[in-house]
């Protein structure tokens, strides 16, 4: 399977999404958070560095869980970012 190359915007949103994630980790390990959210501490460590800049709903969901965010706080974060 061929992916279609990222747009400069999905990148953007990526980048966006990984410094809200950091931020809220405040502190906490990537270790400990990954492993509270279920996924591997490089899996977040390549979100958080926008190298994984289209992460999975349900992952999402797992580290917005752990990291005590809601999903439409992190959108609505996402979304003033992207206005700013």
């Amino acid at each position: 399977m061929v992916r279609t190359p990222l747009t400069p915007e999905e990148r953007e949103r990526g980048e966006r999404l990984g410094r809200l994630l950091r931020e809220a980790r405040g502190g906490r390990s990537m270790a400990e958070v990954a492993a509270v959210a279920g996924i591997s501490a490089e899996t977040l460590r390549k979100i958080e560095t926008g190298r994984a800049p289209t992460p999975a709903f349900f992952t999402v969901a797992a580290l917005a869980r752990a990291l005590g965010l809601s999903m439409d706080d992190l959108v609505v974060q996402c979304a003033l970012a992207q206005v700013a």
